[in-house]
């Protein structure tokens, strides 16, 4: 397993191109690479973005948007509004394929109001494979779409994606601090996507459930990577931050070679 982190997590910070320095000067050789306004889903702007990852050696593994903008009219039945927002989707799409990412990282359609959502998995399974067949096509088949669970988005539970996945075949990321806010554990999330999972999330939090730097709250890491190791885990683990997690870049640079640790003894125990 190989750790990763996300330029989402200079976001506020640094540009977003300006991250691919710092992911080198922490260690790392794999990202995710979160676009953080439509400004910077414009082709021109992705040639600058593979520049610089080929300049420092980046693997941009997966890719990600900032979905509140378009994600859940993705899933809108009358046209006008699917179209506009399926223009946004191939954007993306072909930011994916000029990155070479392997994985969008998706949200879908959030839950807005207190009440009662009673899903139509068929309608659901049938728009999230046409639209992956539509990142597929485009990218060549090098990039598919990795749902992720999101505790205000459809997929707050594990139940979600095992319906789901009963109605459409499609991938799925862990993100383990939006399963701390859901109140689910993460195993239960895990035993769920199975086979399907290909990318991870982590963070850290504390008892009064306040998003820190790994090492910082009270996560079992050890214990995560042993588990991810049983089940033959193969994607990367990105670290995911928020600016407010941390003051200065050193601090990730601890929280990395806390998670080097954590990794190196689950290795060993699992062996």
């Amino acid at each position: 397993m190989q750790l990763g982190i996300s330029t989402a997590s200079f976001f506020s910070k640094y540009t977003t191109e300006d991250t691919f320095q710092i992911i080198s000067d922490l260690g790392l050789n794999v990202c995710e690479l979160f676009l953080t306004t439509k400004y910077e889903y414009n082709p021109t702007f992705i040639d600058l973005i593979v520049e610089k990852s080929n300049l420092f050696n980046i693997d941009i593994y997966s890719l990600h948007a900032l979905g509140t903008q378009f994600e859940p009219e993705l899933f809108n039945k009358v046209k006008r509004t699917f179209d506009d927002a399926l223009e946004y989707f191939k954007l993306i799409a072909n930011a994916a394929k000029k990155t070479q990412a392997k994985y969008y990282t998706f949200h879908g359609p959030m839950k807005l109001k207190k009440k009662t959502y009673h899903l139509d998995y068929q309608y659901l399974g049938e728009r999230i494979t046409l639209l992956n067949n539509i990142i597929k096509d485009i990218t060549l088949n090098k990039c598919e779409i990795a749902y992720e669970n999101v505790h205000w988005t459809y997929f707050d539970n594990p139940n979600f994606y095992t319906t789901l996945r009963k109605n459409c075949n499609v991938s799925c990321c862990l993100d383990i601090k939006q399963a701390f806010q859901s109140k689910i554990s993460v195993y239960d999330y895990i035993e769920s996507m199975k086979d399907g999972l290909k990318n991870i999330h982590i963070c850290d939090y504390n008892d009064d459930g306040e998003l820190k730097l790994p090492g910082e709250g009270i996560f079992d890491f050890v214990s995560f990577f042993e588990f991810l190791y049983s089940i033959q885990y193969k994607g990367p683990i990105i670290l995911e931050l928020y600016a407010y997690n941390y003051s200065n870049i050193n601090e990730i640079g601890k929280s990395l070679e806390y998670l080097k640790k954590c990794l190196e003894i689950a290795g060993k125990n699992y062996k």
